[in-house]
């Protein structure tokens, strides 16, 4: 063990200094910061540009049937195989990767917007408006995610709309009780008090003075959301109650491969391989984003 000296009025007093604690193993290699960003959103801006340009990187429709090539391995024709109905693999990912991603998005934006307002509203004005809507949100989350959404669905139908509305319902308490708890020390603010002194209409200081100065919380919390959403979408169509066959999706392409999984490995590994690619993406840019944003605070 090393140690320091602390010198005072001529004495010297010898102060135990521990090793120097080093990150261990892969906290080492992972991008920390603007790092972590910046190569999050570079992953993230290459799978949104092939996703977009699908049509332009694949000359195969994503649904059409070959069944003289089902069950095809991956070579220099279809460098991803094809599935049990001869649809090419690489083509699926490719479109998949595009309704994934806005499912993600519009999954996220939807009870993100509805969460930060009625948090807004029930943080600035609490008495009888907090009280509706906290109890809402309570009530809401007793039950788990999941099952809160696949109760949803079961309710609705299966298929995509049913998928948006139940991800919204379920996905929009978490942001009322961040802005809420945000709200509630900011509208003690000075800058606040100055509007109210100056006159200003609620609606003017909610939304003009208020959420624009509590809302990183949120946008840290959502950019990490859109992996528990993507995660989500790929588990209830997988289980049949999300995005519905011929449409091309990560976790039906993973269900309809699942049969095949020891002849056909890749209708299972390459749709797995990129919600893992995506997934990692995601969280590197929510990482990055949440020090970059923490550190201007």
């Amino acid at each position: 063990m090393s140690k320091g000296a602390l010198s005072s009025q001529g004495a010297t007093i010898a102060v135990p200094v521990g090793p120097a604690v080093r990150p261990s193993g892969l906290r080492r290699l992972r991008p920390r910061g603007r790092a972590a960003l910046a190569v999050g959103i570079a992953l993230l801006v290459a799978i949104g540009l092939a996703s977009l340009l699908a049509p332009y990187l694949t000359s195969y429709d994503p649904i059409e049937q070959d069944l003289r090539n089902a069950l095809r391995p991956p070579d220099a024709v279809h460098i991803f195989g094809t599935d049990n109905f001869g649809r090419d693999i690489f083509a699926r990912v490719l479109y998949a990767a595009k309704l994934n991603l806005t499912i993600g998005i519009l999954c996220v934006l939807f009870p993100s917007v509805l969460g930060v307002v009625l948090g807004g509203i029930a943080g600035y004005f609490g008495g009888f408006a907090d009280t509706v809507i906290m109890r809402v949100v309570d009530t809401f989350t007793a039950f788990p995610f999941l099952i809160m959404v696949i109760g949803i669905i079961a309710i609705l139908g299966p298929g995509l709309v049913s998928l948006y509305i139940a991800l919204t319902l379920a996905g929009w308490t978490v942001y009322a009780r961040i802005v809420r708890a945000e709200v509630l020390v900011a509208k003690k603010s000075e800058y606040i008090l100055a509007a109210r002194a100056l006159g200003f209409s609620n609606t003017r200081i909610i939304f003009g003075h208020v959420l624009p100065n509590v809302i990183v919380p949120a946008l840290i919390f959502a950019a990490t959301d859109i992996v528990l959403v993507i995660l989500s979408t790929t588990s209830l169509s997988f289980l049949g109650l999300g995005v519905q066959p011929p449409t091309p999706e990560w976790g039906t392409m993973i269900a309809e491969g699942r049969t095949f999984i020891m002849s056909a490995w890749w209708m299972v590994t390459l749709p797995g391989l990129a919600i893992v690619i995506v997934s990692a993406a995601l969280s590197l840019f929510s990482d990055g984003l949440a020090d970059t944003l923490r550190r201007k605070d």
